[in-house]
């Protein structure tokens, strides 16, 4: 008891050490944590300045709404302290409207850097970003953006230095500040620049579409056979997508020389790449399905039918990669930062391995069945008790199409696991019937018979070299002549007609030389008190010795399958 009772008193002792070791520790932690969390910004900039995307981003949102007060805060300015200071902000945050609306240029959204510090690859000092270009009569003056402390914040805003020039340029030649009376404003800018832009739009993806739409009906025409040409297959699959392609192009080219609201094509501009990224993969998804589809066609008149199911395979992780692109520049497209995302994957990918391990198991069960090769589409095959023929080995299961015509599913993480037996793999049939001899033919009989089957084998010019009949066994009923020889043919219902040619031949010519084959018999002995069962009592009109005679009778053949008569079990009476 007192051993029980130290040992208790040594685990409470460590137990409370440890808890006093901890907790000044997590103290600690707790409040490092509090000072980290103290010394980041309690909120962001509300305006949104902090990378030049944001910012360029803000300041056609303040353009658009006129907001003139909102505008100038996009500035590299002094703060205004009097009426005078904020007038002239205002004024200038008007010009700057109507010259880049006039002759005005900026980057599009997408191509503008995400990143606080800007892009540093660029010629220009750390603090500056060229975001677009003003051009006033036939001086260029480049939109520089400048990097600054704004309260607690590091912004992004408009240099002094471009609004300076701006300012200067006005002068020289002043433009308009102050929209028509008439206009009808839509979301920022004149409704008849939303028309001429869309219209531009429209316009040139039309032609270009019905241009490309006229070279594959021409093609079409002038191919022989198009659907296995592979040039006329790329033009197909190219021209429409890429029409789109180059509408995108001319009508960014086009937009950026027409005098219109910069908030409109701007807008329209920064949409105008998720329909780049929309061709790109339209032009990526039908160009692998045409090569694919040309490949899949080479591949079935070659029978080469085990790189099908790679082609298969292939195609689909290329259009979900192709896919998954296309969302992350999307969501990029509309301002979304995918990046933290992606980090994130990392992470993630473990969860996710760990929730989805069949998922992943029948994934590398796919790699693993394509890369072996053990089966094809089209082979016939047997797994566990499936059999059937393979109509599609997918990422994730294998379909088989069975004789009854139903299609069974197996996950390729359990196909690749079990044995699989492939038919199709065949190069020869295996031929080795048991011939059976009746007892009642001689013994030449039997070595003619021998004889018939070896020649009967020996005239078949599709039997693969190394065939043999020989006399294999005596069995209670015949006299078995055992076949090994295989078919040298690789299609099953050609070998089934040979099958057929050989055994009809080998009947018709053991018949022609009155050899009879066995069938199944069988012969019964009666004991002499088992004959009187049978007769309905003794053998009163006979004596002992016709009784022991009759007892070695042998009876007639009975068909398949004989009853055994025993002494335990008599026969019933008659």
């Amino acid at each position: 008891m007192n051993r029980i009772f130290s040992m208790r008193l040594l685990v409470s002792l460590s137990l409370a050490l440890l808890l006093g070791l901890t907790q000044p520790t997590a103290f600690a932690a707790g409040q490092d944590a509090e000072a980290t969390a103290s010394a980041e910004p309690a909120v962001p900039d509300p305006l949104k300045r902090e990378t030049p995307r944001s910012m360029v981003s803000g300041l056609l949102g303040a353009l658009g709404q006129s907001d003139y007060d909102r505008t100038a805060l996009y500035f590299d300015l002094p703060p205004a302290t009097s009426s005078r200071q904020r007038t002239n902000a205002v004024e200038q945050a008007r010009a700057f409207h109507a010259v880049l609306d006039d002759g005005g240029t900026l980057d599009t959204f997408i191509t503008l850097s995400n990143d606080p510090n800007g892009k540093v690859s660029d010629d220009l000092p750390v603090d500056q970003e060229r975001v677009g270009e003003i051009a006033i009569q036939d001086k260029k003056i480049p939109v520089l953006l400048t990097k600054g402390q704004d309260g607690e914040h590091q912004v992004w805003r408009v240099s002094r230095e471009t609004l300076a020039q701006i300012t200067a340029a006005t002068k020289r030649a002043p433009v308009v500040t102050e929209p028509a009376a008439d206009q009808v404003v839509v979301a920022g800018a004149p409704l008849k620049d939303w028309a001429l832009l869309l219209g531009l739009g429209v316009l040139v993806f039309g032609g270009l579409w019905m241009l490309s739409a006229l070279i594959v009906f021409c093609m079409r025409k002038l191919v022989p056979d198009p659907e296995a040409n592979g040039l006329y297959r790329f033009f197909e699959a190219a021209l429409p997508p890429v029409s789109l392609l180059l509408a995108v192009w001319v009508f960014y080219n086009w937009a950026e020389q027409l005098p219109v609201s910069i908030v409109a094509r701007q807008t329209l501009l920064r949409y105008t790449g998720i329909v780049s990224v929309i061709a790109l993969v339209w032009f990526g998804l039908r160009l692998v399905d045409a090569i694919s589809e040309l490949a899949i066609a080479r591949m079935q008149r070659s029978q080469r039918r085990q790189v099908i199911s790679v082609i298969t395979l292939a195609r689909r992780a290329a259009k979900v990669i192709l896919l998954a692109f296309s969302g992350i520049a999307i969501l990029s497209t509309f301002g979304i930062d995918v990046t933290t995302g992606i980090a994130a994957l990392g992470i993630g990918g473990i969860a996710l391995a760990l929730g989805a391990q069949k998922t992943v198991e029948n994934l590398v069960g796919s790699v693993t069945v394509i890369a072996d090769r053990p089966m094809q589409v089209g082979d016939f095959i047997k797994v566990g008790d499936v059999v059937g023929t393979v109509e599609d080995v997918g990422i994730r299961s294998t379909r088989i199409r069975t004789n009854e015509r139903t299609v069974v599913t197996i996950p390729n993480g359990d196909l690749s696991a079990r044995q699989i037996e492939n038919y199709a793999a065949r190069d020869r049939f295996l031929f080795n019937p048991v011939i059976a001899i009746a007892y009642g033919n001689s013994s030449a009989k039997l070595k003619e018979a021998i004889t018939i089957v070896q020649q009967v084998l020996a005239e078949e010019k599709n039997m693969a070299e190394g065939h043999r009949a020989r006399l294999g066994s005596i069995s209670e009923r015949a006299f078995n002549i055992e076949v090994f020889s295989h078919i040298d043919v690789h299609e099953f219902d050609t070998q089934v007609i040979i099958r057929e040619k050989l055994l009809l031949t080998i009947f018709e010519r053991l018949e022609a030389a009155d050899i009879s084959l066995a069938f199944p018999t069988q012969t019964i002995v009666f004991s002499p008190s088992q004959l009187e069962a049978v007769r309905g009592g003794p053998a009163a009109n006979g004596d002992a010795a016709d009784v022991d005679e009759t007892a070695k009778a042998v009876t007639p053949a009975l068909p398949a399958p004989p009853v055994v008569w025993t002494d335990a079990t008599p026969p019933p009476r008659t």
